[in-house]
């Protein structure tokens, strides 16, 4: 994840996860060893089951990738509710500062992990990032091949048998949404490699970010973030909890990054295309070095806090069963992408045009009385059913959410 997007004739994957960790002091991390496993009187229960479905269906997985624990209660504030991956491995002052924050976090299985294996902090374990993409054989040496998915399945295994109480997560790179990145190697356009690779894990992610993106056939085609969780969400057949990564800083893209608009729009393309958790990738590279530069953009970090609150506020709803077969879109191209769901008395529905032009839909929703009005969510005013149908206009990648009551049981 920790990448540039490169058009180069040779993959030039940049401090991914594996490799900010070993600039690190070994030292500090022998030295954790050491430190007791108590676990943290107001750590919280463990909040996924072993598949990776939340324990609470109240819940739903806002997370933050690879940040420093000490400002936890920061991203916690902006409606951040998981970590995943650490610097340092864990070490025990890492989990102890997040149960003290209260700040669970999916992380690599190393000596001190397992030594805090009654540590309910530890939401989950993670394998090394992008494990797909071309690795690295050293500074000056080049690039290898991915690392094959069967040896993936075998880490997988390991750590399932280490702790099989907790989740493992795997995430991807932006082949999953683009078959013709280069950073692939010598797997570049083998999509058959994904299937393989998802067999390695309990939550699959993967991150693509359009908008600071330097290839032509990608940058500012947000739709591309949808495309990669409809795809995981297929190959996984509905088996594995599929995650996917948003942008928000300039990334290595010193000319432009997401607007608050833009970030809005990708956030709901994954959940409506069927993400069950966010992990927003906060890093800057260009033109200076930032590791939480989504804490030092204020426009951004209450554009995202509001937006975090309210993924939380819907959390039952967006965990409860799509019920596609009771929605109908009809739209230009496939414009208007829809899921409907229904949770404590009320319908909801969640659109987004996939395209940077307006464009029109007509939604067609059974189990919704004819004259039944719903209201928008975000916006003033309600819309009248007719025959069980109504059309909205959207912006160029816009977003509309929809909730009308229906009744208990319905």
């Amino acid at each position: 994840m920790l990448r540039k997007e490169t058009k180069n004739a040779e993959a030039e994957p940049i401090l991914n996860a594996m490799n900010l960790r070993i600039f690190l002091p070994a030292l500090a991390l022998l030295g954790s060893t050491l430190l007791s496993a108590e676990v943290a009187p107001n750590s919280p229960a463990p909040i996924f089951k072993p598949n990776g479905t939340p324990t609470d269906p109240n819940y739903f997985p806002i997370a933050v990738w690879l940040q420093s624990p000490r400002n936890a209660a920061r991203y916690k504030a902006a409606g951040i509710n998981l970590y995943v991956g650490l610097y340092q491995g864990p070490t025990a002052e890492e989990l102890e500062t997040l149960a003290k924050a209260g700040m669970p976090v999916i992380c690599d299985q190393n000596a001190v992990g397992l030594e805090h294996k009654n540590d309910p902090i530890i939401a989950g374990w993670m394998h090394g990032d992008e494990p797909d993409n071309a690795q690295s054989l050293g500074k000056g040496k080049g690039y290898g091949p991915p690392v094959k998915p069967d040896v993936i399945v075998e880490e997988y295994k390991k750590m399932r048998e280490a702790d099989p109480s907790r989740p493992v997560m795997l995430n991807l790179g932006q082949s999953v949404a683009w078959d013709n990145y280069i950073g692939r190697g010598v797997r570049r356009n083998h999509p058959e490699d994904y299937p393989e690779y998802i067999k390695g894990s309990d939550i699959v992610s993967f991150d693509i970010y359009p908008v600071v993106h330097d290839s032509p056939e990608i940058a500012g085609k947000l739709e591309y973030v949808a495309r990669g969780v409809q795809r995981l969400a297929e190959w996984t057949h509905g088996e594995k909890r599929v995650w996917n990564c948003i942008e928000c800083t300039h990334i290595s893209n010193v000319n432009t990054k997401a607007t608050p608009e833009q970030v809005r729009a990708e956030v709901w393309m994954g959940l409506i295309r069927g993400s069950h958790g966010i992990i927003y990738f906060v890093h800057q590279f260009k033109p200076s070095f930032k590791e939480a530069a989504l804490l030092d953009d204020p426009e951004m970090l209450a554009a995202v806090t509001k937006l975090n609150h309210q993924i939380q506020q819907l959390a039952p709803v967006l965990n409860s069963p799509t019920l596609a077969e009771d929605l109908s879109i009809q739209s230009p191209n496939g414009a208007i992408t829809g899921m409907l769901k229904r949770s404590g008395g009320n319908t909801y529905l969640f659109a987004v045009n996939l395209r940077n032009e307006p464009s029109h839909a007509t939604f067609s929703l059974r189990g919704i009385s004819a004259g039944a009005e719903l209201a928008r969510l975000e916006e003033d005013g309600k819309v009248e059913m007719k025959d069980g149908s109504f059309s909205e206009d959207f912006a160029s990648y816009g977003v509309r959410l929809y909730k009308v009551p229906t009744g208990e049981g319905r």
